[in-house]
């Protein structure tokens, strides 16, 4: 076999000469300290006022996921006096969708890579700032680094590539103000907005241009599919600029995104976040059980185990509650809620790294850029239709990342590693006009559909979505017979509005949420009255 695969676990402990994972070791030292001493690490107890008075009994908290929005929310708790919650976290690690491992002697972020928006106004940059994570002078991506090639082999000249990156700027930025319009006027899919303000520009361009003006316009929509991980078929054009751009550009953790946990681990104690505990029910109890005395909450684990809970925090990613909520949650969730979960959308990226024995690049010129054809778009059945980028890694000169987006990266998923490795290459020879290109002597990749704990990478706006299904998404479920206090509350990316498939929209929903527990606690005085 050409190609040695490496589990994401396997990969996360081991390197390529068998090393422990720094980036692992101190997450875990992290736990392993706080279990000697509980209080070693922690700072001076100060009491402000979004604190909870420490004579105050405290409600008991389940958090469902050790991602960044569980996580978030069990500091904040923590940070407010609130130690009786349990972190039930389905697989064998925290951080979620932020999975960073070594692939030889690089970092590979096999999820999020990076910090969108870095500036004051994103909290998780404000975290990696706190924690001394990023280095300065901060290097922050570039989109338009980078060369342009067709499927025939031919790179594009520089100049035309300058000026269709300033027209496919000027598309992007009206698609974005459809939202802020809202003329009442339906413009469909993304794809098909982009497409006819495509043909509407190439007329502006002499004849003899048109072709290769063409191919890197929708080379470029194509890349789009990044942000959202699906076919802009069903992606709504007039919710695209629903986002919320923070200022700043895009800046990578040198040292793995997961170095973000350790702030967040270090105010837990160890028997806080609880390992392998996938959750299979949530019962939220009607008012027969809670006159017999029942607790407000019980969630059960797939093991058996049960936890009692008077609020219930469910990070888990919409694209589990698309598979799971039916049979999750009894009684069911309202119709709203159910709605909700059903009409936003959820798409899949992957990542598949590949590693070889002589670079046939030089590094630090800029990625790949599929410049491909309408045609080819439309008449490309195989999954490396998915591709849309081959792009170098940090502080590597032998490593490269192809990125593959929409239901081309589902299929991806279940080839394997010959097949992945046989595809690439066979797309790299093609572009690139070489037909001598090396195949990779390893690949890792991502499989984030196949995943049961994940079903997917993050939220968008589909054609079906509106905001208001991310606000119902978000909204706390009260119990029949608790018309203020609630029981069950939602934090993850697709709960925040604006600020969906980010770290930072996740970080922000876990920190709502907590502040939500911490304002009702103050109200009743303590835990929720069991009426």
């Amino acid at each position: 076999m050409f190609v040695q695969a490496l589990s994401p676990f396997n990969s996360l402990l081991l390197g390529r000469n068998g090393r422990f994972s720094v980036i692992l070791s101190t997450v875990l030292r992290t736990f392993s300290a706080a279990k000697k001493d509980p209080t070693k690490g922690l700072k001076e107890c100060v009491i402000t006022d979004s604190m909870i008075d420490p004579c105050t009994a405290e409600p008991s908290v389940v958090i469902i996921g050790a991602g960044i929005a569980g996580l978030s929310a069990a500091q904040r708790l923590s940070q407010c006096g609130l130690s009786k919650f349990t972190v039930l976290e389905a697989t064998d690690r925290p951080g979620g969708r932020i999975h960073s491992c070594w692939f030889g002697d690089v970092v590979a972020e096999m999820g999020a890579q990076y910090i969108h928006g870095a500036c004051i106004n994103n909290p998780v940059f404000t975290l990696a700032a706190q924690e001394g994570l990023l280095k300065s002078p901060l290097k922050r991506s570039d989109s338009s680094k980078g060369i342009h090639l067709t499927s025939d082999g031919r790179a594009i000249d520089h100049a035309t590539a300058m000026v269709a990156h300033h027209v496919f700027d000027q598309i992007q930025r009206e698609a974005v103000s459809l939202f802020a319009m809202g003329c009442g006027k339906e413009h469909g899919s993304l794809l098909n907005f982009f497409s006819l303000r495509i043909q509407q520009e190439l007329q502006n361009f002499p004849e003899n241009q048109r072709c290769k003006v063409s191919r890197i316009l929708y080379g470029l929509t194509h890349r789009i599919r990044k942000k959202v991980g699906e076919d802009l078929n069903e992606v709504s054009a007039d919710n695209y600029g629903s986002f919320i751009g923070l200022p700043g550009g895009s800046v990578q953790i040198p040292l793995g995104f997961i170095g973000i946990l350790s702030p967040l681990l270090k105010e837990l104690t160890s028997c806080s976040v609880k390992f392998n505990k996938p959750v299979g029910l949530i019962r939220w109890n009607t008012v027969q059980e809670r006159k017999n005395g029942s607790p407000r909450a019980i969630v059960q684990c797939c093991d058996g185990e049960e936890y009692c809970a008077d609020y219930v925090v469910i990070t888990v990613s919409l694209g589990v509650l698309k598979e799971h909520a039916e049979e999750m949650f009894c009684p069911s969730l309202p119709a709203n809620k159910m709605d909700a979960i059903q009409n936003l959308g959820y798409g899949n990226i992957n990542k598949i790294y590949l590693d070889y024995e002589k670079p046939f690049w030089v590094w630090s010129e800029g990625g790949i850029k599929f410049a491909w054809s309408p045609d080819e778009l439309i008449h490309r059945s195989d999954w490396t239709k998915g591709l849309v980028s081959v792009e170098e890694v940090e502080n590597s000169k032998h490593v490269l990342c192809a990125f593959i987006c929409g239901p081309e990266s589902i299929v991806m998923e279940h080839c394997s590693d010959e097949e992945v490795a046989e595809g690439i290459t066979k797309v790299l020879r093609q572009f690139t006009g070489d037909p001598s290109l090396p195949y990779p002597c390893t690949i890792l990749r991502s499989k984030w559909s196949s995943d049961p704990y994940f079903c997917g990478s993050f939220s968008h706006m589909s054609l079906s979505s509106k905001v208001e299904h991310q606000c119902d998404l978000s909204s706390p479920v009260h119990g029949s017979c608790d018309p203020v206090s609630p029981i069950l509350l939602f934090a993850g990316e697709a709960t925040c509005a604006g600020y969906h498939s980010t770290v930072h929209g996740g970080r922000i929903s876990g920190i709502r949420e907590a502040e939500r527990i911490v304002r009702l606690t103050k109200k009743f005085g303590g835990p929720p009255p069991n009426l």
